[in-house]
C-alpha cells in the first residue's frame, strides 16, 4: 500500500514538473521567450522588492478595489483576480520601471518606480514571474493586447 501510494506521488510530481515546464514553454516577455533562470530570478527579487506590498501569494492589499485614506488605491493581486493580466507587457515595463504616473500622467501612487532600483533584465524576469501564475485564458488575452501595442508578432 505504501509502495502504491509512493508511486501515486511519485507521478503526481513528475506531471506537475511537466505542466509546470509546459506552460512555462510558452511564456515571453515582449515575445521573447523566458527561461526558467529568469522566472527563478523574477520570484527572487519579486519576493524582495514587491511582496510587501503585492503578497507572497500575489494576492495583493486587502480591499484593493477600494481607495486608501490617502485617497490612493491598494496594491492589487497579481493573479487571475487582478488586472495585472489586462495590461501589455509594454506598460507592465512601464509601470515598474517610471511608475503608474508613466502609463496614466497624473495618476498618483504608492508604488515606487524601480527605475533605480532593478535593471531592465530585472524587470522583465519579475513580469515574467508573474506571468508565470497565469491561466493560458490569461496570457492569451495579455498577448492580444501585445499585438494591439505592435510589440507581438
Amino acid at each position: 500500500m505504501v509502495t502504491g501510494l509512493m508511486a501515486g506521488v511519485g507521478m503526481a510530481l513528475l506531471f506537475g514538473v511537466m505542466d509546470a515546464s509546459a506552460k512555462l514553454e510558452n511564456l515571453t516577455f515582449l515575445e521573447k521567450p523566458l527561461t526558467p533562470e529568469q522566472i527563478a530570478l523574477g520570484n527572487d527579487d519579486y519576493v524582495e522588492f514587491c511582496a510587501s506590498c503585492h503578497g507572497a501569494n500575489l494576492k495583493g492589499q486587502k480591499n484593493w478595489k477600494r481607495r486608501l485614506d490617502t485617497g490612493r488605491m491598494p496594491a492589487p493581486p497579481h493573479d487571475a483576480s487582478g488586472h495585472t493580466w489586462r495590461h501589455s507587457d509594454q506598460e507592465l515595463f512601464a509601470i515598474t520601471k517610471f511608475g503608474v504616473g508613466a502609463v496614466v500622467p497624473g495618476y498618483e501612487s504608492d508604488m515606487p518606480a524601480f527605475e533605480d532600483v532593478l535593471s531592465d533584465e530585472e524587470i522583465i524576469a519579475v513580469l515574467g514571474y508573474i506571468k508565470s501564475v497565469w491561466s493560458d485564458e490569461e496570457r492569451e488575452f495579455q498577448h492580444n493586447l501585445n499585438l494591439k501595442d505592435g510589440r507581438a508578432r
